[in-house]
């Protein structure tokens, strides 16, 4: 079989394509092809952004490789350091990832878009979390994520029947940041990646970790944590060149040289 994941580099952003046709379905081996690929932004210090795709314009992915399972992959089988996908638990990222959602997300491909920090969808797309109809349920990230980004009355129908939502409701809803036509999807997302390569490297980390630390805390309790010294990414961030650099560049009235530093 060829490679299930293809990687691309364009102006510091790492393009990451799965391609495994005919519906880009997940097994194990993909899931840890997919890891490397995100272990790969995080390792290289030229990548800045990764933009997460699916081949084709039918399908983003419909999750767990089911033909896989029937051959005897364990639902719970190792699917590598990041978890589901190398990026549903691949917690302490520095790097961004844009889902870029070029056709159906289903099951583990929702919750693989639902991992990444911005998702630009198709206007065909679609999303859904039908594990329930299998006899499962979507314990790779659907379960808890999803009830954070929708409210509560829409992501319980959505996981306890299996219902699918349209684009333009994602769009409507606040899971997807740009609802866009099919050809304009890459594009876009590569556009929005090159936005936040505009920012301050160091920054942008610490926007990450800030987030992830403290997204089940209240905003007193958030600041604390802030203030407590303990999150490295902002600490570094407080303290580094880039921090002159961008007011000194603002006042200048020319673009910022960010060095990471």
């Amino acid at each position: 079989m060829s490679n299930p994941v293809h990687l691309d580099v364009l102006d510091g952003v790492l393009v990451v394509t799965l391609d495994r046709p005919k519906a880009n379905a997940i097994d194990v081996s993909t899931s840890h092809a997919l890891y490397d690929a995100f272990r790969h932004l995080q390792d290289d210090p030229s990548l800045r952004v990764a933009v997460l795709t699916g081949a084709g314009d039918r399908f983003f992915s419909a999750g767990w490789d089911l033909k896989a399972a029937a051959e005897g992959e364990a639902v719970d089988a190792d699917h590598g350091p990041g978890g589901f996908g190398g990026l549903t638990e691949f917690f302490g990222r520095t790097k961004p990832v844009v889902a870029a959602v070029n056709g159906l997300a289903l099951g583990g491909g929702l919750e693989l878009a639902l991992a990444a920090d911005l998702i630009v969808v198709a206007d065909h797309a679609e999303f859904a979390l039908p594990e329930v109809r299998v006899g499962l349920v979507a314990d790779s990230g659907g379960l808890l994520r999803l009830p954070r980004r929708l409210p509560d009355v829409v992501s319980r129908e959505m996981l306890l029947t299996g219902r699918r939502m349209t684009a333009e409701a994602a769009g409507r809803w606040g899971l997807a940041n740009r609802v866009v036509a099919g050809k304009e999807l890459m594009d876009t997302a590569l556009a929005l990646a090159r936005e936040v390569c505009a920012g301050a490297p160091l920054a942008v980390a610490a926007v990450l970790e800030v987030l992830e630390a403290t997204a089940s805390l209240d905003a007193q309790q958030g600041f604390r944590r802030l203030r407590s010294g303990d999150l490295p990414s902002y600490e570094q961030m407080l303290r580094s060149e880039d921090a002159v650099e961008g007011p000194r560049a603002f006042a200048e009235k020319r673009a910022p040289r960010w060095r990471a530093r």
